[in-house]
């Protein structure tokens, strides 16, 4: 789901069910690990499952946010902390699985994925057929690696490209509309953190949407 995941899975031949209560396919996959820790080292699984309800993302990693706008609300996807392919595709995934709110779109605002070498501007590139692949069609980007994604995304994805996260901001907050699904991913040394705040001081949070119970 949109803001949470329920799974059904089987621990050293125990049945459990489970809510997770911060989304995403990734995050399944890490609880999967823990409940299979929790097994070896002898807790008490259904105790475990139960608390995974009350998980909830991190600010740069996943953090949602309900922003108050003038003439509605908008959904903040905090995931400025650390970018690189694997990561970039499970949170398109997730701003893909989650739904706007009237004319709303879905937004992918995007820096650079540092240290990745010599492959960096093919791994950058590639992103485009991610980006096709989702409902996303209006891309912000930012950062020097993002130029080879700017350069080849095709002209039905609405896209808007500046040298840095502080070139970017005005345009990115001129543009926000109600009902807008925003994603805000890079790593962390591109400074994509200052959107968020700068999100954030425009359009106040009315609720965080991470931690359900």
């Amino acid at each position: 789901h949109a803001d949470h995941s329920v799974i059904a899975a089987k621990i050293g031949g125990q049945e459990i069910t489970a809510r997770v209560g911060a989304p995403g396919r990734h995050m399944v996959h890490n609880v999967l690990a823990v409940l299979g820790a929790a097994h070896l080292v002898g807790a008490d699984i259904a105790r475990v499952a139960l608390a995974l309800a009350d998980l909830s993302a991190e600010r740069g990693r996943g953090k949602r946010h309900v922003l108050r706008h003038p003439r509605g609300s908008i959904t903040l996807i905090d995931e400025s902390y650390n970018a690189n392919p694997a990561s970039m595709s499970a949170a398109m995934a997730l701003l893909n699985a989650t739904p706007v709110s009237g004319e709303g779109r879905r937004i992918a605002v995007l820096g650079d994925m540092l240290e990745l070498g010599d492959h960096s501007a093919k791994l950058h590139a590639a992103l485009a057929d991610l980006i096709v692949g989702t409902e996303t069609r209006t891309v912000f980007l930012a950062g020097q690696e993002m130029r080879a994604l700017a350069d080849i995304l095709p002209g039905e994805i609405k896209t808007e490209y500046r040298a840095g996260a502080e070139d970017l901001k005005l345009v990115l907050l001129s543009a926000l509309k109600p009902g807008d699904v925003v994603m805000i991913k890079s790593s962390k040394g591109i400074g994509f953190s200052k959107l968020v705040d700068a999100l954030l001081g425009r359009f106040p949070a009315v609720a965080a949407t991470t931690k359900q119970t």
